[in-house]
Formats: C-alpha cells, sequence, structure tokens
C-alpha cells in the first residue's frame, strides 16, 4: 500500500492520475472520518495501479486538514489509527511525506515502524538532515517508542563533480552505517518520468537510475529480514 501524504500529490500524478485535485475520497478525506469517529468502508479510497500497488491518493486538501489537526485531540496518531483498519490487508505500507515537519510528516513518523530518509548530494539538504534526525529522536522517546531510521539513501549523486562527493564522503563519514550503500545517479531519465507520468522501469528500465533502485530495493528488503530475524530471535 503506499500512502501519499504530501498535499501536491506528487505521488499520486506519478502514479498516472494527473488531476489529483479531482480526486475523491483521498487520505485527507478518510482521515477527517477518523477525527469525526465516522466508519470507514473496507477499501474506501484506495485507488488500484496496474502494477498491483495500491494507493491512497492525496490532493490539495490535506493543506487545509493539517490546520484542522492542530486543534483535534491525539492528533499525532490519526494516520496511526487509519492504517490500524487496513494493516491487515497489505505486508508493506510505504508513507511518502512532504519535505516539511508539520503535523502530516509527526502522523507518518507516528504511525511508522522505520524510516528511509532520501538525500540530495548537496550542501542544504544534508544539512536538513540532522533536524530531520533529530525530530525523529523526539517523536520516537514521546509518541513512537518502536520507530528506527532503516537509513539513508542518497539521490540525485552527480560523481562527477567535486561538491558531490565531498558531501557524499561527509554523510558517510558522519552516519556510517545508517547510509545505503546504493545512491541513486543524476539521471535525465529520471528527470523525464515526472513529465510522463511513468515509473522509471517503464521509462528506462536499464538505465542507470532504474539500476540503482533495483539495488536499493534489494537492499532495503535484506535488512528488513535481518531486522525480522533478530525481532523474532529468543531471549538468550
Amino acid at each position: 500500500l503506499l500512502i501519499d501524504a504530501d498535499a501536491q500529490g506528487n505521488l499520486t500524478q506519478m502514479l498516472g492520475w494527473p488531476q489529483p485535485d479531482e480526486l475523491s475520497p483521498t487520505l485527507s478525506t478518510l482521515m477527517e472520518k477518523i477525527i469525526a469517529e465516522q466508519p470507514i468502508a473496507p477499501g474506501e479510497g484506495i485507488l488500484h495501479h496496474q502494477s498491483g500497488v495500491h494507493l491512497v491518493p492525496a490532493n490539495i486538501e490535506l493543506s487545509a486538514l493539517e490546520v484542522t489537526l492542530v486543534n483535534t485531540m491525539s492528533r499525532e496518531t490519526v494516520l496511526r489509527q487509519y492504517l490500524s483498519t487496513v494493516a491487515d490487508c497489505y505486508d508493506y505500507a510505504l508513507i511518502d511525506c512532504m519535505p516539511s515537519l508539520g503535523m502530516l510528516t509527526i502522523n507518518a513518523l507516528t504511525a511508522a515502524d522505520s524510516v528511509i530518509i532520501p538525500v540530495q548530494a548537496q550542501y542544504l539538504p544534508a544539512k536538513g538532515l540532522e533536524q530531520l534526525l533529530r525530530t525523529i529522536t523526539r517523536v520516537k522517546r514521546q509518541l513512537n517508542p518502536k520507530l528506527e531510521v532503516d537509513g539513508i539513501v542518497l539521490t540525485m549523486v552527480d560523481s562527477r563533480t567535486t561538491l558531490a562527493r565531498e558531501i557524499n564522503a561527509l554523510v558517510r563519514k558522519t552516519y556510517g552505517g545508517h547510509v545505503f550503500a546504493s545512491e541513486i545517479p543524476r539521471s535525465i531519465k529520471a528527470a523525464e518520468i515526472s513529465v510522463e507520468n511513468k515509473s522509471i522501469y517503464d521509462h528506462d528500465r536499464s538505465g542507470k537510475a532504474a539500476v540503482a533502485y533495483e539495488n536499493l530495493t534489494r537492499e532495503v528488503l535484506s535488512l528488513g529480514k535481518q531486522i525480522k530475524r533478530h525481532r523474532t530471535d529468543p531471549v538468550r
């Protein structure tokens, strides 16, 4: 299950719904029902993509919902309450967050088991990583004790530039084993998919960006298996 938790609806658009503001119901609708304690029908608001994944779409209405959340009881747990109604139907739920630390992102962190942090190989995004990690630590301490950082993935890496190589080295030195070995390179083909509304695998399956995402997927799945084994090991 993919959950678009960004009011811009970029994930929704990328999966083939180019006019997210015309969709209803959306994530905003479902969270409003949780707040109002209204029932949610099975499958309500979930779109089915031809690739086999399911999507809870988002649009600009999420911006208004974020304002509503400020005065909502247990405001940080609304998304977690929604996910509890569909969790038994899926092996994984991936939440695509907006690049901010507002109430919707806090909801996502409160609902999640773990976090994957994409960071552009540039100075300002790398600097912002510190604030995000502090926020994750606070959420873990106060709202979601099971929350863990699976890893940091460097994106839009242009290894031809000295700056990108320096940022890459700095992030790896600072965060060590928390940084995935896989890197997502800067790619014209990857930039084109936002216009084509296609996945990188449909647009350029053998290209360097697609290969990098495949490697990252294997790395994440391998990490998930290690964590699962660790959690099921008997206490010695």
